[in-house]
């Protein structure tokens, strides 16, 4: 039996790195309570479709995907705005189930097995002390928690990036991210994406009879239309197959779910010795489709060195020079392809060309998802 040392651990944020985290060091007898400022179950902004890469390490969590009923997906189809497509098989493949049923499968299970839960709550504030090497973690109801260890997975933007005074919050996104779930005549082992003028739009089946539709704009876009709708019809319906999905599907819900000031700018995994998981240390661009994998994956390795830590074996700074070191020799060649494959689509010629040039060399495709993606674990 491991023996761990006695410590309160926080977790700012209940999305997929918070949850998964909380599982895994609550598996391995550690107290850990999440702090979430929603209520379960509730929508995120995201493409919903994971790589089959963690489908080991989830089962060692002792989560049924399958009770989920996700779909299966092991083709990849990309459109140019004009219509124009390619399509490859999957290597590795995926699978899609929507946030609202998949983060709120996790919580439960979390629940069952003692995580404590502080919902529709924010954090207002971290400090950490050097004097009594304790973090205070001030909440939005006015209450004080003291911790020894913070761990950030609290997604792509919140006031606390401003508090710890980082980089990328500094600087303006131009960046919006929209999102329907809908229901639809189209492949249930395809995800598809289709570029439009200044961005692109992923589809791809959930579980049910269900697909989520999600799409990535700028402000600008939206600026110069006016509405959501106007946009949607002036800049998507330009693509024959965005024009086929908004006039022959049906829409689950009346208004979408909208994300703003979406960065893909480098991010530290450690500001004031608050640990950083998830979309909260690094995001990659959505177009790659590995988001999700890459949030589980990070959970894992931080859980990891944290576990290394509680059992005595190092100190808080090798703790957090292993796990920065860890991260970003997992992540960092991953983040910058896919900052280099944005720049490929989104904009009507350089995306027409991208497509007619990857077309006949479907190895080229499957590289670029190599190096975007990992291998199970």
């Amino acid at each position: 039996m491991i023996l761990y040392t006695l410590k309160n651990i926080i977790i700012i944020g209940g999305g997929l790195a918070g949850l998964i985290t909380s599982l895994q060091l609550q598996q391995a007898g550690a107290a850990v309570t999440l702090i979430e400022r929603k209520q379960y179950p509730f929508h995120r902004v995201c493409g919903e479709y994971i790589s089959n890469e963690v489908k080991p390490f989830l089962k060692t969590l002792g989560i049924d995907l399958a009770a989920l009923q996700p779909a299966t997906i092991n083709r990849f189809l990309l459109s140019s705005p004009a219509g124009k497509t390619l399509t490859v098989p999957l290597d590795l493949g995926g699978f899609g189930v929507s946030r609202y049923t998949l983060d709120n499968y996790l919580f439960k299970l979390a629940q069952t097995r003692k995580v404590n839960f502080i919902l529709n709550t924010s954090v207002t504030n971290v400090q950490f002390a050097q004097e009594t090497d304790t973090f205070t973690v001030q909440l939005s109801d006015s209450r004080e928690l003291s911790a020894d260890l913070v761990i950030g997975a609290y997604g792509k933007r919140t006031n606390l990036d401003r508090q710890f005074n980082r980089r990328f919050f500094q600087q303006r996104s131009p960046y919006l991210g929209v999102k329907y779930h809908i229901r639809t005549d189209f492949p249930r082992d395809l995800i598809a994406l289709h570029n439009f003028n200044d961005g692109y739009a992923g589809i791809s089946a959930i579980e049910k009879d269900q697909y989520c539709f999600c799409y990535l704009t700028t402000r600008q876009n939206l600026k110069k239309h006016g509405t959501i709708a106007q946009m949607e019809q002036a800049e998507l319906q330009q693509n024959p197959y965005l024009k086929q999905i908004f006039r022959e599907s049906e829409f689950l819900y009346e208004q979408p779910e909208v994300i703003n000031e979406i960065s893909f700018a480098p991010k530290s995994c450690l500001e004031n010795h608050v640990l950083m998981c998830g979309d909260a240390a690094g995001l990659i661009t959505p177009l790659c489709g590995n988001g999700m994998a890459m949030a589980i994956h990070g959970a894992k390795i931080i859980s990891d060195h944290v576990l290394v830590y509680l059992q005595g074996k190092c100190s808080r700074y090798q703790l957090e020079q292993n796990y920065s070191q860890h991260w970003h020799k997992q992540f960092s060649a991953r983040l910058r392809v896919g900052r280099i494959i944005q720049g490929l689509f989104g904009k009507p010629i350089v995306s027409e060309a991208a497509v007619a040039f990857l077309k006949p060399m479907p190895w080229a495709v499957n590289f670029l998802m190599k190096n975007t993606h990992g291998k199970a674990f």
